[in-house]
């Protein structure tokens, strides 16, 4: 974060000084007070079940030196009336005064965060780049990766998700983008937006904010992405089967990872990407495209992919137990379109081995239980030797599933299950939506 006292966060945020005015922050911001870096901001949140105002001095003690605050507390502050428009309008303000700062902005129903990871990592040579930790993808993660950037960033890799019309729109507000990546449409959140054509409608938000001298990176394949190109002025680049940067000849390896080859504007380069799971090539044409536009070389990206490393945690995370059981966290979220996805990643890996432990995917509307037995029917098709679904809200995967398939009520049983009966040469898939917190299931294997 570029250096600022406290007198000029109030006159920024709209708020006044609580303390020394002459406090400066210079270094990021955090939610958490434990993660709280020397000189940097503590923001306190005050939610329904932890009020961030709380945890002031503790922030403070190691090592922030000031709170963004919505009532006074035991440490110098700004107190505001919303805190969080407040750490909008400081986010806003700190990226106006970093004049050569680019900034990436990347959205979709499913991969986000994996194609931000990537988009990092090929950009990452060409000049100090910060990106998105995690998926800190909302009204609080944006501003929050914002603030990370100082006078030496070249790059700003920003993650967006949404949950209801105008929030794209609003993060673009807070970051306003130089290359806007929509990666598909799919059926996350489908149960608040309530058709696959609003989550279009949202996501294209990010289109439109790219002004006019900019670049919007579309996928070809997806119809309703391909059709955002009519919702800009900025120039467009595809990327896909077809489109600008086209995939083919894509094979995975023995450890599921994509082999391909990659073609743009005539030229054609084979292309490797170090994780699980065939779509990354998908996601890589989505980073390569992007790095292309910001000058990269094809060849370079292509190097650069086959250097790439797992920077997220619980996605397609792999472990090998000393016995030699695989196990695959990718329990940090879940949806139809991500559920099959990985299904399919540890069946070409795993093939007959393959054993899946599946919660449930939130947020789906009227569609759910059908949503679950589809994602049930392909683990079945695709060859799973045992599917352990786990919580009530799931069972419908079982009943996809069928005879493979065994229902249990939580974790611990779960676990119980899969331990009683692993024999040494098993790949394990545990994936399911956040509420689920399916990770506990995973990491129970690893410690058995």
């Amino acid at each position: 974060m570029i250096p600022l006292t406290l007198r000029q966060i109030a006159e920024i945020a709209g708020g006044r000084v609580h303390g020394n005015p002459d406090v400066v922050v210079d270094a990021p911001a955090t939610l958490d007070s434990r993660a709280a870096e020397a000189g940097g901001l503590f923001v306190a949140i005050a939610g329904e079940h932890t009020d961030g105002h709380e945890f002031a001095a503790q922030a403070v003690g190691a090592g922030a030196a000031a709170v963004l605050a919505s009532r006074e507390v035991d440490a110098p502050a700004v107190i505001v009336d919303d805190v969080v428009a407040a750490l909008a309008r400081l986010a806003r303000h700190v990226l106006d005064e970093l004049e050569d700062v680019t900034v990436v902005a990347i959205t979709g129903s499913s991969g986000k965060t994996s194609a931000k990871d990537l988009i990092a990592q090929l950009l990452e040579p060409d000049g100090s780049t910060v990106a998105t930790a995690g998926n800190f993808n909302n009204e609080l993660g944006v501003p929050l990766t914002v603030l990370r950037a100082d006078e030496l960033t070249r790059f700003l890799v920003v993650e967006m998700g949404a949950r209801a019309l105008g929030n794209i729109a609003d993060l673009c507000q807070i970051a306003p983008p130089d290359v806007g990546v929509v990666l598909n449409v799919g059926h996350a959140h489908i149960g608040e937006f309530g058709s696959a054509e609003v989550i279009a409608q949202t996501k294209g938000e990010l289109a439109e904010a790219v002004q006019p001298d900019g670049v919007v990176v579309l996928n070809a394949d997806d119809a309703l992405v391909s059709a955002m190109a009519a919702r800009t002025e900025a120039a467009v680049v595809t990327f896909g089967q077809t489109g600008d940067v086209r995939v083919s000849d894509l094979v995975t390896d023995e450890q599921g990872s994509p082999r391909f080859t990659l073609t743009n504007d005539g030229r054609s380069a084979q292309a490797y990407v170090p994780l699980i799971g065939e779509y990354h090539a998908w996601n890589a044409a989505a980073a390569v495209a992007t790095a292309l536009v910001l000058g990269v070389d094809l060849a370079t990206a292509v190097d650069r992919l086959a250097r790439v490393s797992p920077r997220s945690a619980m996605r397609m995370e792999r472990h090998v137990r000393a016995d030699g059981v695989v196990v695959v966290n990718d329990a940090y979220n879940a949806n139809p379109e991500s559920m099959a996805a990985a299904l399919r990643a540890i069946a070409a890996v795993g093939g007959d081995r393959a054993v899946a432990v599946l919660g449930e995917m939130l947020e789906l509307g009227d569609g759910s239980h059908e949503a679950h037995v589809e994602v049930g029917r392909l683990a079945a098709e695709l060859g799973y030797s045992r599917v352990v679904v786990v919580g009530e809200g799931a069972r419908g995967i079982a009943e996809g599933a069928g005879d493979i398939a065994v229902a249990v009520d939580d974790v611990d049983v779960a676990v119980r299950t899969l331990s009683a009966s692993l024999s040494g040469h098993e790949v394990v898939l545990v994936k399911a939506s956040r509420g689920g917190r399916l990770e506990r299931v995973a990491d129970a294997l690893l410690q058995g």
